[in-house]
């Protein structure tokens, strides 16, 4: 029956010893029986009353409950054995034997014995109890005392609970809680609707910066700032292409004729972004008359915050479209760069119209690259038509820019100067014989290359051996060397 509640229980020698009986008395007087006879009857005689305590019923059945200390380390969940309907008092054993009162729980774990002479149970800490305690510190040499009480048919209760539950019913229950947390898309729609929330497409921003500027009742604040937001949207292509398609690239355009510089600035903004590797839509501004406008402002005395915009837009304009500089240098676009270009104080706009003319140089010898597309179809070829009526080496030639490209070189930024060197060498074909007879360039390459050759030893002493200022200094020793050839 221990056994069966999974409570240790030890039976020492020093309780196997049971009082003589009448019996055991009569036994030993008969001497003359043999020594096997006499260790038989006392055998038979022990069995009789082991089985008489053994068997004899207890006040209350001897139950086992769950400690605190065991529900801490993770044990199982104690096995309660019913004695009695009314709350079970649970016994706090200690490090010695101690009797074992009726109606007391056992907490599990505890060792048990049965005392053969008295017939009580007794009880002590198990061994992993009594290592526990002497840590705490905290229950060595207490006597026992009544703990919390349990109620057993509230812990039957509670497993018949546990065990009842159905895993696919609380699967159930657990989808239709989520799910209650959160609502279909249609839902939230309407919702959003009555909110006055529904989230807009781009095109439908759009639209509506674009009645906000065409508004007559908005301010020239209210204007720029419809504008700024409608720079964000346009970087994308497919937004840009709705805002010509739709007429309000038209209006950004015509903003570039206001009388107030705020709004130049910001339209110029707008286009330049809008434009960027976006066939469609310079066409589109080409057909329109935005190149004009754009050389317009260029050209005519404007604040350098807007000159900057519109340079910008230009420059977007220009870059990989073959059709607008054909119409650029039409207009006298070139013209109109050299004007800034020599205009005093332009020192920001010279390095970008240097640029622009970088760009359009290259662009043109890598087209003509043969093997440049593995498959040259019809497009390729109608680029490079495009491209052989773009003839900007000997306009720049000849409206002075052989000499105008290397004032940059002058300037203490490094990144200017790399820019002329660039453009220097791509002008060589069509300005090298005026270049060998420039004695002040022939000067200025040479006190260049003494102050990059230091620079080059500094970023190598750094540890940079293909450092910033060794690509200057390969970009002078090329320009060098493509002089000194006949």
């Amino acid at each position: 029956m221990l056994r069966h509640l999974g409570v240790k229980t030890i039976v020492t020698q020093s309780f196997l010893k049971v009082r003589p009986t009448a019996s055991m008395l009569i036994g030993c007087r008969r001497r003359r029986q043999s020594t096997r006879q006499k260790v038989a009857l006392v055998l038979l005689v022990f069995s009789c009353q082991f089985v008489h305590v053994i068997s004899e019923k207890s006040p209350s059945a001897l139950t086992v409950v769950e400690s605190p200390e065991a529900s801490l380390e993770g044990e199982e969940d104690a096995h309660v054995e019913e004695g009695d309907s009314e709350d079970l008092d649970v016994f706090h054993p200690t490090d010695k034997w101690k009797t074992l009162k009726p109606g007391h729980g056992v907490p599990r774990g505890s060792h048990v014995r049965l005392n053969l002479q008295t017939g009580q149970r007794e009880v002590k800490l198990g061994e992993h109890q009594t290592l526990k305690y002497q840590i705490d510190g905290q229950r060595q040499g207490k006597e026992n005392t009544q703990g919390p009480s349990v109620n057993a048919e509230e812990l039957k209760a509670l497993k018949n609970i546990k065990e009842e539950v159905d895993p696919k019913t609380s699967d159930k229950e657990e989808k239709e809680a989520l799910r209650a947390q959160f609502h279909p898309m249609d839902e939230l729609k309407k919702d959003m609707v009555k909110l006055d929330m529904l989230m807009e497409s781009d095109f439908q921003i759009m639209s509506r910066l674009v009645s906000q500027f065409n508004s007559s009742n908005a301010t020239v604040e209210e204007k720029v700032k419809a504008l700024h937001d409608l720079e964000y949207l346009v970087h994308k292509v497919d937004n840009a292409q709705n805002l010509a398609s739709r007429g309000g690239l038209k209006l950004v355009v015509d903003a570039l004729n206001s009388t107030d510089y705020r709004l130049q600035e910001s339209a110029s903004f707008v286009l330049g972004s809008a434009l960027s590797s976006n066939p469609v839509v310079q066409v589109e501004a080409v057909e329109s008359g935005t190149l004009q406008r754009l050389l317009m402002l260029l050209a005519t005395p404007r604040p350098m915050s807007v000159k900057k915009r519109a340079l910008f837009a230009v420059a977007s304009l220009l870059r990989h479209c073959p059709f607008a500089q054909s119409h650029f240098l039409k207009l006298g676009g070139l013209q109109v760069l050299g004007d800034i270009f020599r205009a005093s104080g332009g020192g920001a706009l010279r390095v970008r119209i240097v640029t622009i003319l970088y760009d359009m140089i290259n662009e043109k010898e890598l087209i003509s690259q043969t093997g440049l597309d593995p498959i040259p179809d019809a497009s390729h070829n109608e680029r490079l038509r495009q491209y052989a009526q773009v003839s900007l080496q000997p306009l720049l030639a000849e409206q002075g820019w052989c000499s105008l490209v290397p004032e940059l070189l002058a300037s203490p930024e490094h990144d200017w100067k790399e820019k002329a060197l660039r453009t220097i060498l791509a002008m060589m074909p069509h300005c090298q014989t005026q270049y060998r007879k420039d004695y002040a360039l022939s000067s200025s390459l040479s006190a260049l290359q003494e102050q990059y050759q230091e620079l080059v030893l500094t970023e190598q002493v750094l540890g940079d051996e293909d450092g910033y200022f060794g690509e200057i200094l390969a970009l002078l020793e090329m320009v060098v060397l493509k002089l000194k050839r006949v």
